[in-house]
């Protein structure tokens, strides 16, 4: 494709989330023919210092330390935003209303509330040809997007069970510093909207099935926990001595749910499937094991994201010989994987970002809107709120 028009990139923030964006952005061009060419026009945060050398680092062309400046630039098409849950709704409302384009990190939002207010705003900006889409990055993942795949095509039946796990280990350290993670009113919840957002909407969205209801626990393992000091990635350690400061969100999240069945169950009178959830930054040893496994009437699969160029099947008609089987997922005809290496020639996280952004602008250029949806991304956060919902009750059982 020759000279396409430029899609003019805005980004807000640009820490862990700020730097994978960024790279998607500079690579996603490189390796796809886009019908249009991102640009990294500017980048903004508070510090001037420090977004200037962010800004030089990951290959932004100028910056701005105010985020409404960025939203009012004419030389701006899309808004990126990487910033904590709290400033979510605030931003993407504004720009979906200034007419710009929206990637918004996940979850959406700190409450339903804000997340119906953004969806609401990405509604009526959808008739105005703006789109929206929430960065539920793992969908890109290939092997997971076969899964997909997989069940869209029958392969597995019914689906009976799902199981779904996202276990770090990177706050087991009590010494760990107090940021802006562990503050409920900037990031909502802990692991469950952290990470357990990421295999809700996985879980959902490879069985094609709403969880409509929920029976949870929470747990805070380290209540309090050292003020101040820099925090590197996610490995960061803070020393013992001076004050501490509360942590107001949860270590754990555990929680049973039910779904709906999934369109093809609508008016058949099948029942949906059952599920185990847990999300944990407490699991010494499992560094990023983002899992989920699906049980159906005909076939298995499974998924780890420490493994993830693999899947592993097995398909019970091969009985009596049957067993899992791993799909090594690097071949042309997978999903993404025929525009990068040779077969075999595994992906690794940031190839996630990078087809992200390849879903995102291709769909612009097409006129449609992006998946995962603000409406998609909706329904995560009412899950959500119902978790929490059920774990101030005695883990009753809670309808989403």
């Amino acid at each position: 494709m020759t000279n396409p028009k430029p899609l003019r990139v805005g980004m807000v923030g640009y820490a862990f989330m700020g730097a994978a964006h960024s790279h998607a952005w500079r690579t996603a061009p490189r390796f796809f023919d886009l019908p249009l060419a991102p640009q990294l026009a500017a980048v903004a945060g508070r510090d001037p210092e420090r977004v200037a050398a962010a800004a030089s680092k990951l290959g932004w062309e100028s910056t701005e330390t105010d985020w409404h400046r960025l939203i009012e630039r004419d030389d701006i098409d899309l808004i990126d935003i990487c910033t904590p849950g709290d400033t979510h709704a605030e931003i993407a409302i504004a720009a979906l209303e200034a007419g710009k384009h929206v990637l918004c990190e996940k979850p959406l939002a700190n409450s339903v509330a804000e997340a119906e207010r953004m969806t609401a705003a990405a509604d009526a900006a959808a008739a105005r040809g703006v789109a929206s889409m929430c960065g539920f990055s793992y969908r890109r993942t290939p092997a997971l997007s076969l899964a997909k795949r997989l069940v869209d095509s029958g392969a597995l039946g019914t689906i009976r069970h799902v199981r779904a796990q996202y276990l770090q280990d990177w706050l087991t350290d009590e010494n760990a510093p107090l940021t802006w993670r562990l503050d409920k009113a900037k990031s909502g919840s802990g692991s469950l909207g952290d990470i357990g957002a990421h295999i809700i909407d996985a879980a959902q969205w490879v069985t094609g099935q709403s969880i409509t209801g929920v029976s949870a626990l929470l747990e805070t393992f380290v209540k309090e926990r050292p003020v101040g000091g820099d925090f590197v990635g996610l490995g960061g350690h803070g020393g013992t001595e001076g004050p501490k400061g509360p942590v107001t969100v949860d270590d754990a999240a555990i929680f049973s749910a039910r779904f709906d069945g999934g369109a093809r169950a609508a008016g058949a009178g099948s029942a949906g499937a059952i599920g185990v959830f847990e999300a944990t930054r407490f699991a010494l040893g499992r560094k990023n094991a983002m899992r989920l496994e699906l049980n159906g009437s005909k076939a298995s699969l499974a998924f780890d994201f420490e493994d993830m160029n693999s899947l592993w099947y097995y398909d019970a008609a091969e009985e009596p010989n049957a067993g899992f089987r791993r799909i090594q997922v690097t071949e042309p005809q997978h999903p993404y994987t025929g525009h990068w290496w040779p077969v075999g020639h595994g992906l690794g996280y940031e190839h996630a970002f990078t087809h992200q952004v390849v879903d995102l602008v291709e769909a612009i250029a097409a006129g449609k809107q992006p998946a995962p949806s603000f409406a998609d991304a909706l329904q995560v956060q009412r899950v959500l709120e119902a978790v929490e919902t059920s774990a101030a009750d005695e883990s009753r059982w809670t309808k989403v």
